[in-house]
């Protein structure tokens, strides 16, 4: 497969959290290797670029197209692991990290790994394919009551509930399969006047299926902490999102980095122990220009937010 992907936010990100030749930089999520390939444009002789993806093809490709160059580190696990990985590589500290969070290009478009309700495909959406949890299992095996949950909870659709109905309906006539089947189950359950005006109909739902395949919240979750960890005094950690749950998780986490007391009130003394660890540079996230969303209409929703730690 050629591991096209057109990266978002490519020069802000880089600019922002790149800023040492000779400093030891962290790529969380490779993909397509738009960003590593920038920071090491960036980087000296004695810099050091160490990158992770779980999903064994981002590495082939990533070795072709970096694995000749020394500087470069390249190691297939889930960003969750970043810290103990560092750490049993003797990496510690590093000087700045970058998340770019979501399904990459490539794998939306190959239709073999079921992530796209755009083409027929057996049903999956693991990025790992050796994970254990594919998208088949939920939507066949899930109760009706926890399929709508999920729709709801991770893909904030509002059709939650009839769409977990018309799920489990389908299924009972023959187990849905293929993207395609799921695509139609979902269509059936959502009023015409809905598919004609809004986005495709299995957005919402194909998102908030990945999200759980994957764990992307609590990978994130565990992630984020463990990034700041790993930083020197100074060094920055960006962290691009493609939806509103990403977001909120990165936003609430580096606001919890500015040490703000949340002892209520009517305490006399701060109880809390706060403590502040990093500043955030982004007040308001960055987002892809009018001219970038045009040239990728993917990046419309990205958001950018970057922290130093103190």
């Amino acid at each position: 497969m050629d591991f096209h992907h057109v990266t978002v936010l490519l020069e802000e990100t880089v600019n922002l959290v790149v800023s040492n030749p000779s400093g030891r930089y962290v790529d969380c999520t490779l993909g397509g290797a738009g960003h590593s390939k920038m920071i090491l444009s960036k980087l000296g002789a004695s810099g050091k670029l160490i990158c992770f993806d779980q999903d064994i093809q981002a590495i082939r490709n990533a070795k072709d197209i970096l694995g000749k160059d020394e500087r470069v580190t390249l190691i297939n696990r889930n960003f969750e692991s970043l810290e103990e990985t560092l750490g049993e590589l003797n990496l510690l500290p590093v000087d700045g990290i970058i998340f770019d969070l979501g399904v990459s290009s490539p794998q939306l478009d190959e239709a073999e790994r079921g992530f796209s309700y755009m083409q027929d495909a057996p049903l999956d959406m693991r990025m790992d394919s050796s994970g254990q949890l594919s998208a088949r299992e939920i939507v066949n095996l899930w109760t009706e009551e926890d399929l709508a949950q999920l729709i709801w909870d991770y893909g904030e659709e509002k059709w939650a509930k009839r769409i977990a109905q018309f799920i489990t309906q389908a299924r009972r006539e023959k187990p849905l399969e293929t993207t395609g089947d799921l695509v139609q189950a979902i269509k059936a359950a959502v009023p015409a006047a809905v598919r004609r005006s809004g986005p495709h109909p299995a957005k919402r739902t194909f998102q908030a299926i990945r999200i759980v395949v994957n764990d992307e919240l609590g990978v994130l979750d565990r992630g984020l902490d463990q990034a700041l960890n790993c930083l020197g005094q100074g060094g920055r950690v960006g962290v691009i999102t493609f939806h509103s749950l990403e977001d909120r998780i990165v936003k609430e986490r580096m606001k919890s980095w500015l040490g703000r007391c949340t002892c209520p009130p009517e305490l006399p003394i701060c109880r809390c122990n706060a403590k502040t660890k990093a500043k955030v540079i982004t007040k308001k996230p960055l987002l892809p220009s009018q001219e970038e969303v045009e040239q990728n209409p993917r990046s419309r929703s990205a958001k950018l937010r970057v922290a130093e730690k103190i």
